[in-house]
Formats: structure tokens, sequence, C-alpha cells
């Protein structure tokens, strides 16, 4: 029941969304991106549902959606995981870094654990080539990683997420505080909660 009115909810704000925007069928990647911050990603029910509400076709909608690296079609993991394989990160080993990354959280036919933790995607340069190889997690940028820094990362990411789990008590600036993984980690530097 709780599920259905979740959904209810989110459509109602996609609704509102849509309404602020239909008229200019420009705004069509502002719509997906704020559809998406709602759903949390961009299944083909709710392109096909953005498509008809625009007067678009299912195709244009998809397009775009398939067309920019930004936007995800299947739910994504707590912690986004986008490995930078350029042509100057390629060169400096990004595609063992997203392998590792892979066979450590036993990633084969999707790219999202099955806990929802992580997903764990290929990405073209996001624009820090001096810090190759690169990758983002979520909105942090990590640059300038070996293929030791991948267990590191992980373990990092989990214990934030398992210092979450056991203090519920956290308010959301607190968790969003916790979240933040100094940028630089993987060039030999510890995070600061690493001995907690």
């Amino acid at each position: 029941m709780r599920e259905r009115e979740d959904l209810e909810e989110k459509y109602a704000a996609l609704d509102r969304i849509i309404q602020r925007y239909h008229s200019d069928k420009g705004q069509l990647i502002r719509v997906l991106q704020e559809a998406q911050e709602v759903i949390g990603y961009l299944p083909e029910e709710v392109q096909t549902y953005i498509a008809g509400k625009m007067d678009m076709s299912v195709s244009e909608v998809n397009g775009v959606v398939t067309f920019y690296s930004l936007f995800a079609t299947e739910p994504q993991g707590r912690f986004s995981i986008n490995v930078c394989t350029g042509t100057a990160c390629y060169v400096q080993g990004a595609q063992n870094l997203l392998e590792d990354f892979k066979r450590n959280l036993n990633l084969t036919d999707h790219n999202t654990t099955a806990d929802g933790l992580f997903t764990v995607k290929s990405t073209r340069c996001i624009g820090a080539c001096g810090l190759a190889p690169v990758l983002t997690v979520n909105d942090e940028v990590h640059g300038k990683l070996t293929r030791k820094d991948v267990a590191k990362l992980l373990r990092t990411y989990k214990r934030q997420a398992d210092t979450v789990k056991e203090c519920p008590q956290l308010k959301k600036a607190e968790v969003k505080e916790i979240d933040r993984v100094p940028a630089g980690f993987g060039t030999n530097q510890e995070h600061p909660a690493a001995g907690h």
C-alpha cells in the first residue's frame, strides 16, 4: 500500500515538472533531469509517460536518455561509481580499474550490486585528464588512482554506509557530511574517518 502511495506521489511530482515545461520541447533535458531526481532513474515507462505528456515520440525521449551519460535507465546504487575511460584515463589503466571494481563487487550481468549500495559504470571524459585515471563517486572526483585504491575506496564507502545504518538518529545534514569523501582519495591519502 505504501509503495503505491509513493509511486502516486512521484507521478504527481512528475506531472508538476512536465506542466512547468511542457510548452517548450527544448526543455526536455531539464524535464528528464528533474524526473530522474524524483524517480531515481528513467525506466521505459517513465520515458513513455513523459513523451505522451509532452506530445513527443518515445524514440525522441529515449534518444536523449541514451545519448547523455547523466541519465540512468536502471535503478542506481547509493554510491554511483563512474570510471572515466576517455583516452587519457584509458592509457593510464582505467579499464583495469573498471574491471577490478566489477570483480570486487561481483558484477557480471548488471551494473548495480544486489544490495543497492554500488553502481559501477564506464563514462567518457569528465574533464579531469590531468588526474588520469579518474573516476567519480556520486559528485566526488578521485584521481591518480591505482588498482590498489579500488579496495580502499570500496571499504571507505561501505564503512560510511554502515555508520549511517548503526546511527539512525543522525540528522540528514550529518549524513550528508559523512557521505563526503575528500577529493584526492586514492592519492595515497587515507580518509580521515578510516580509523573509526
